[in-house]
């Protein structure tokens, strides 16, 4: 599925691409499972003629701040992607439509339209996404439950030894709990257990003081390696 550095990507994309521009055509797909709390007509109406301010990330969880509330969210789940026309932008290889397919995708379930002729989609897949509108984003779940950003929030090294310290179950599922630290997926984590060379099935209370500095510098070093290289 899609981890921090696919979302980032989109995040930036869309922070250099979208920004002071208005919204002028809104194409919300009639999709209860993704669609999340709002008809598809609601949604169109809220955020047509508003313009973008600025695009948001927190773990997996991108939203847009417009200049007006309520703000788009986009969850990502298996397979989410953004699409911007004429932009490369880094997906997940199970989200990736075809550029043979119409445009927008028969996938995409947000579709915006920018006064100057941009088009951007967020198409899913296989469905397990979640797309909602929300008044205030950081303030409800699941954004408001996540742990601190491994890339942008990172604890420094006391701080993370501390909360291993008190941390009874094994380091890859603590990894994988975004209410611990979010971004961090399956691969993610393969990695970082990896490079600093801890078994995933380690007691996150039994690593000593320099397997914390290694893991912790692993972590910093991965999620920022992988972000840019996706970036890139």
């Amino acid at each position: 599925m899609p981890e921090l550095p696919e979302v980032e990507a989109a995040r930036r994309a869309i922070e250099d691409n979208c920004l002071g521009k208005k919204i002028t055509r809104v194409i919300i797909a009639d999709d209860t499972k993704v669609i999340d709390g709002i008809s598809a007509s609601d949604f169109q109406n809220s955020i047509i003629g508003k313009t973008i301010v600025s695009a948001c990330r927190k773990g997996k969880n991108l939203w847009l701040e417009l200049d007006s509330p309520p703000f788009p969210s986009f969850q990502f789940g298996m397979a989410g992607a953004i699409y911007i026309k004429g932009v490369a932008v880094t997906k997940y290889k199970r989200s990736a439509v075809k550029e043979s397919e119409e445009w927008p995708s028969k996938y995409s379930k947000f579709f915006i339209e920018l006064d100057d002729g941009l088009e951007v989609s967020f198409t899913d897949k296989r469905r397990f996404a979640k797309v909602r509108l929300l008044e205030n984003p950081v303030s409800v779940r699941p954004i408001s439950e996540l742990g601190p950003d491994a890339l942008l929030e990172p604890m420094t090294v006391d701080e993370f030894a501390t909360s291993l310290a008190k941390k009874k179950m094994t380091i890859k599922p603590l990894l994988l709990d975004q209410g611990y630290i979010s971004g961090i997926g399956n691969w993610i984590a393969d990695e970082v257990l990896y490079q600093a060379r801890i078994h995933p099935l380690q007691t996150a209370s039994s690593l000593s003081k320099e397997q914390c500095e290694a893991l912790h510098t692993s972590i910093k070093e991965v999620t920022l390696l992988k972000t840019y290289k996706t970036w890139e």
